[in-house]
């Protein structure tokens, strides 16, 4: 951007954000800052970058915080809140981050439990319970109590990433409530901070009320409305469950506490009760008209006491299947929403029979029963991604919570849905509606237009607390009050019993230091809401955002806050988000780059537009893997957002030296061939070798390509065509061979030549200047990129349009085609003819029916991230699988990425992720051959253990000529 004049929309936006600042939140106050440093040294961040990451959590909220606590024992956090409340400073407890109410954002100190207070302490089997720190993440508990045949009975759909002491602050339930009750039931004990600072332990019995000074005397004085206004039914989660503390409830102040929000203390360790896993549940899946007669039918399935019972919308189905095609979703029943009822059984058998006597006793117009496998787990997936799926209504809106989670006694949840629906036809709203039916919880995210403010959120929010508590029911079912509904509790409290809970609050947290503003003394509901506060931006001169409408600031707030970007995802067969597993730390997740893009239209903290440091410090180790934009249930993608940074920030502007050399290899590798032998020498010389990584801006532990002595454009096989004479002619291709494959391995090209040869097709070569740009996509210099892409439609499309198919080589610039062209070229429809004709080489062999040889070998596969996120991987396991190959996949990016793992500053994130992935799968099967398509994974492999690894048209042109030299050998 040339100075002072603003060369773009984007370049406008920078300007006007900074004329314009609609907050500017406190700074962290210096005194205490340097109170908590002095104590706590580096546990403690105050910085820009971290203030903005922990703004909001997965709700409507977004509260700056003075300062981040990440404590490595309960010492630190019990000396932290004693600093807190003597400098008056509230403190907020986080774990996952995933509140949607707004519980786990404040002004003052957070306390991120997460990082590193998140162990399992231990396991006690005979007395089936486990001691873990609140940062324990709930799939870690239950992947440590699995040996013993046990688990946590309550599992919400975040199971991945919420924690422990998040569980217990919101009195989390999950599926699985209907049958192992919710949070507050499964907490035997727990050490617990008061917002006094006293440290007490909470468990049960008469006992249990003596930790809490009054609290005796407080019970014995409000024991008629604990009786009557609490605990009214299984899901009331809203306001605080004192119904516990009754005598008849077995005085229990750790189920009392249990739910509080983090506005009465801080959990620092709790014993959990842990439950019988089921033998082998199997699934039925129930038919209806409509979610609300499928609610109707709940009260019959009941008696057969499944395991779960959950409701799930018809168009919350299709938004799976717009994304992720047909073959993503198993066989339903037909209808406009179902019940899943899973049900357990000694085996198999039994549970599959229990499922078909529920079947029959339901009112259900259709039906299918799943036992325990693939279909089964598939069905659960889309479940539990549900808050991220109903991101989106059905025609594509935004939606948000607020209106979350509310709950009603079963038998009236029928009624209250109808109801529900006809409040939000009224109010022009939509939603898409799933939950935990069998206990009367209904999920649903609604397009409310935040953008204008929130006006209209309040409208429904309040008519809706009237309807919930018309039915008898509860304003949470499990997310808690948090910021979004506390201000509602009078709908369903009354004065008496709202004093109750501001007297217990006062007991544990006289000065009102914990979490203020929820549940006692709430604050309004409309206030503080982070997307009225976000600038406009539109697309400009780089990505199109057309999945958005092209608008940007549409496209950022894709990320709902979910946080599956944080879980570990490779035993699922995942790739999100590599540099997160790698560092645990939250501005390298996907989610913690969404905020702080968010927090750039926002302001106050992140202040520099594109250009601000927070931003490209989130973005520096964004591998641009893309698998976000797989995994990610909203489909964000923070591989486009980052390269339309760079574009953005360096445009006409001077850029790192990396964006010249590995940004430009392509250009690089043709003008270095014909000085092949002289750059391998030198490329084997220490001191010149750490020369040449040095001028390319590559980290000088990296090796260097050794360049073929005769690039495949110049050799004979670029001139190979199928000769005439030779039968009828075969399915047509054009080969398009990358700067990669032809400047550095040849031969993989070469064989590729050879099967598309066996499979009997009639191949043309793409002629040279037919490059996909994705090194320069990715380091952000979109107006090159552009210009690449035309020039490369020019030179495939006719070819195209004789019929050929254009195969590729290298996954990576097949992805560029398939996804980035569209979005760079968006007014040109020559892009999205190109796109559509673009295959991998498994994709256009199976397509054609060829069968290919066989090859009883065993593979270790690393697919490339593009490979999986864009084109996906079955094709190519198929293909596989047909020639009778032992396959295993490793899940995860291999770390090096392109140019990521090359560049200074990123090697030892790119060799962990390696080294914890793919080498480690390596190490522990030695017998399997590596399978990498990918360039950059091959050289991984190759750079960090010297291990070699083939292209899968070198797996099949090996079997090739096996077959060949067997036929031989015969005749």
């Amino acid at each position: 951007m040339t100075a002072g004049r603003p060369d773009g929309p984007q370049e406008q936006h920078e300007m006007d954000m900074d004329a314009t600042m609609a907050d500017d939140p406190k700074a962290p106050t210096e005194s205490f800052l340097d109170a908590l440093r002095e104590r706590l040294g580096d546990l403690v961040d105050g910085s820009s970058t971290t203030r903005a990451l922990y703004s909001t959590d997965a709700s409507n909220y977004r509260i700056i915080p003075e300062v981040v606590l990440t404590p490595r024992s309960t010492d630190d956090v019990i000396t932290a809140v004693g600093v807190a409340r003597a400098h008056g400073v509230p403190v907020t407890v986080r774990g996952g981050g995933t509140s949607c109410a707004g519980n786990a954002v404040g002004p003052g100190l957070v306390i991120d439990f997460s990082r590193f207070m998140n162990r399992v302490l231990s396991i006690d089997p005979d007395a089936s319970t486990a001691v873990v720190e609140p940062g324990t993440v709930l799939s870690t508990l239950q992947t440590a109590a699995l040996p013993h045949g046990l688990r946590f009975g309550p599992d919400p759909s975040t199971a991945t990433r919420c924690t422990i002491g998040g569980m217990i602050g919101n009195n989390a339930c999950g599926p699985h409530g209907l049958s192992y009750g919710r949070t507050a039931d499964n907490v035997v004990s727990m050490t617990w901070l008061t917002g006094g600072g006293d440290v007490i332990t909470a468990g049960s019995g008469r006992d249990a009320l003596t930790a809490v000074p009054g609290l005796d005397s407080f019970v014995s004085e409000n024991l008629a409305v604990l009786r009557t206004e609490f605990g009214r039914f299984g899901r009331q989660i809203s306001g605080y469950s004192l119904e516990h503390l009754l005598p008849e409830n077995g005085h229990n102040l750790a189920a009392a506490l249990t739910g509080t929000e983090g506005s009465c203390g801080i959990l620092l360790e709790a014993t959990v009760r842990l439950v019988p896993r089921a033998a082998a549940p199997a699934l039925a899946v129930l038919g209806y008209r409509d979610m609300p007669t499928a609610a109707d039918d709940v009260p019959n399935l009941l008696p057969f006491h499944p395991l779960a019972l959950e409701g799930l919308d018809a168009q919350l189905v299709d938004v799976v299947r717009r994304a992720h095609g047909d073959a993503s979703v198993p066989a339903l029943p037909a209808g406009g929403g179902w019940l899943i009822a899973e049900v357990g059984g000694a085996d198999s058998e039994e549970a599959v029979e229990t499922a078909r006597k529920l079947v029959a006793a339901s009112s259900s117009a259709d039906a299918v029963v799943l036992p325990a496998g693939p279909e089964a787990t598939r069905l659960w997936q889309i479940r539990a991604d549900g808050a991220g799926l109903a991101g989106r209504t059905a025609d594509g809106r935004q939606a948000w919570p607020g209106w979350e989670d509310s709950a009603v006694p079963p038998e009236r949840l029928g009624d209250y849905l109808r109801g529900l629906e006809a409040l939000m036809a009224e109010e022009s709203v939509s939603g898409l509606a799933y939950g935990h039916f069998g206990d009367g919880c209904v999920h649903v995210r609604i397009d409310f237009p935040l953008d204008a403010g929130g006006t209209l959120m309040r409208r429904f929010l309040e008519r809706a607390a009237a309807l919930a508590a018309e039915h008898g029911g509860s304003l949470s079912g499990e997310h808690g009050d948090g910021r979004a509904r506390s201000e509602l509790l009078p709908a369903m409290y009354s004065p008496e019993a709202l004093r109750a809970m501001e007297t217990f609050k006062a007991l544990l947290d006289p000065e009102d230091v914990m979490n203020p503003g929820v549940v006692v003394r709430p604050a309004p509901l409309d206030a503080d809401l982070r997307r009225p506060q976000a600038h406009r931006l539109r697309a400009g001169d780089g990505f199109a955002f057309a999945h958005d409408g092209g608008d940007i600031t549409d496209a950022v707030h894709r990320c709902v806050g979910v946080g599956k970007c944080r879980a570990d995802l490779r035993e699922q067969g995942g790739f999100m988000c590599p540099s997160y597993t790698a560092t645990r730390d939250e501005k390298d997740s996907t989610r913690g780059r969404a905020r702080m893009l968010q927090e750039m239209l926002n302001g106050g903290v992140v202040t520099a537009g594109w250009s601000s440091p927070e931003l490209h410090e989130a973005l520096d180790l964004c591998l641009s893997c893309k698998a976000c934009a797989s995994d990610c249930p909203t489909g964000i993608d923070m591989a486009t957002f980052k390269s339309e940074a760079l574009h953005q920030t360096y445009k006409g502007r001077l850029r790192p030296l990396s964006h010249y050399t590995l940004g430009r290899l392509p250009q690089w590798l043709r003008l270095a061939a014909p000085l092949a032998p002289l750059l391998n020498l030198a490329g084997r010389v220490p001191p010149l070798r750490r020369a040449m990584t040095t001028l390319m801006g590559a980290d000088h532990r990296r090796s260097l390509p050794t360049l073929p002595r005769t690039p495949f454009r110049w050799s004979r096989w670029s001139k190979r065509r199928r000769p005439a004479g030779q039968g009828a002619v075969g399915p047509k291709a054009l080969l398009w061979v990358d700067s990669f494959s032809d400047a550095i391995n040849p031969d993989v090209p070469r064989d590729a030549l050879d099967v598309l040869f066996a499979a009997g097709c009639d191949v043309e070569i793409a002629g040279p200047g037919a490059c996909c740009g994705l090194t320069l996509v990715s380091t952000g210099q979109l107006t090159a990129a552009k210009a690449k892409l035309r020039k490369t439609v020019d030179l495939l499309l006719p070819h195209v349009r004789d019929g050929r198919t254009v195969v590729g080589i290298e996954p990576s610039c097949i992805a560029t085609l398939r996804s980035d062209l569209v979005e760079l070229l968006p007014d040109d429809p020559r892009a999205a003819e190109l796109a559509r004709s673009v295959k991998t080489m498994a994709e256009f062999l199976t397509s054609i029916g060829w069968t290919p040889p066989r090859a009883a070998e065993k593979f270790l596969v690393q697919p490339h991230c593009h490979h999986y996120s864009v084109m996906g991987y079955d094709a190519d396991q198929a293909l596989l699988e047909a020639m009778g190959c032992d396959v295993e996949i490793s899940a995860g990016c291999c770390g090096l990425a392109g140019n990521f793992g090359m560049e200074k500053g990123h090697y030892e994130v790119s060799a962990k992720i390696a080294r914890d992935g793919v080498l480690a799968k390596a190490s522990a099967d030695p017998d399997r051959r590596i399978l990498a398509d990918g360039f950059s994974c091959r050289t991984q492999v190759r750079d960090l253990a010297d291990l070699d690894s083939r292209h899968l048209v070198q797996i099949i042109a090996e079997a090739l000529r096996r077959s060949k030299a067997g036929q031989e050998h015969r005749s």
